[in-house]
């Protein structure tokens, strides 16, 4: 049974799941190529299979699941050259939107960053991966969204969407790759109004956390190839 966030005011059922199921994706609830059932995912959010099967349509269109059958789907699995597309895509989306949204950080912004870092060490203390990996995600919307983007922020959420999965596996070994408090670096940057320290430092989260994970995991996967082609 997943925790699921409450429904909120004028939220039609159908919203409620979509959002509650995307959420778990991106959070890494599933790992990538394990079926899921429609029954399944129904009985945890406590609904019908209608308002699932609708919310797994537009995740399907998402890019972040792929149908089995009629009643199963699963996270599609990912090849090097996606992977590093996405990191690309990321870097690029990410550092413009950072660029263009620092002038309007304020220090209740800046506060909200600050709780952020700090909810996500704790998580990651815990042993909540998930936690840890939707307060990430949640850190990078709230500085993202200090100059509201209709454009950009629906597209790096979207990349987000279908990294979320691999992020899990990526943050199980962080303390390998992670070694430099990337956040504190973004924090610092903006206190000082420092665009390219601030790019610099979204560059380094992104490289450090999801890219390390790439690198590593498609290096023992062609290493693994080659064993067993001998």
């Amino acid at each position: 049974m997943w925790a699921c966030d409450d429904r909120q005011a004028l939220e039609s059922v159908k919203q409620w799941v979509y959002r509650n199921l995307r959420q778990a994706i991106m959070s890494g609830r599933f790992p990538p190529g394990q079926p899921v059932t429609i029954h399944g995912i129904a009985q945890n959010l406590s609904v019908s299979a209608m308002p699932v099967r609708e919310a797994i349509h537009r995740l399907v269109a998402d890019g972040a699941l792929e149908h089995l059958d009629n009643r199963r789907v699963r996270v599609p699995d990912m090849d090097p050259e996606k992977f590093d597309e996405i990191i690309t895509a990321r870097i690029a989306l990410e550092t413009v939107a950072a660029e263009r949204c620092m002038p309007f950080i304020d220090y209740l912004r800046l506060a909200r960053l600050e709780k952020l870092d700090t909810e996500i060490d704790a998580a990651y203390q815990a042993g909540n991966i998930e936690l840890g990996i939707e307060r990430n995600f949640a850190f990078h919307r709230c500085l993202y969204e200090g100059h509201a983007s209709a454009v950009l922020l629906p597209l790096i959420e979207s990349l987000w969407l279908r990294l979320g999965p691999f992020m899990r596996e990526a943050t199980e070994n962080l303390h390998e790759s992670y070694r430099v408090d990337r956040h504190a670096e973004a924090m610092a940057a903006i206190r000082a109004q420092d665009v390219d320290a601030l790019r610099q430092a979204i560059v380094a989260d992104i490289q450090d956390g999801a890219g390390h994970l790439g690198r590593t995991r498609f290096l023992e996967v062609e290493a693994e190839a080659a064993v067993q082609g001998r």
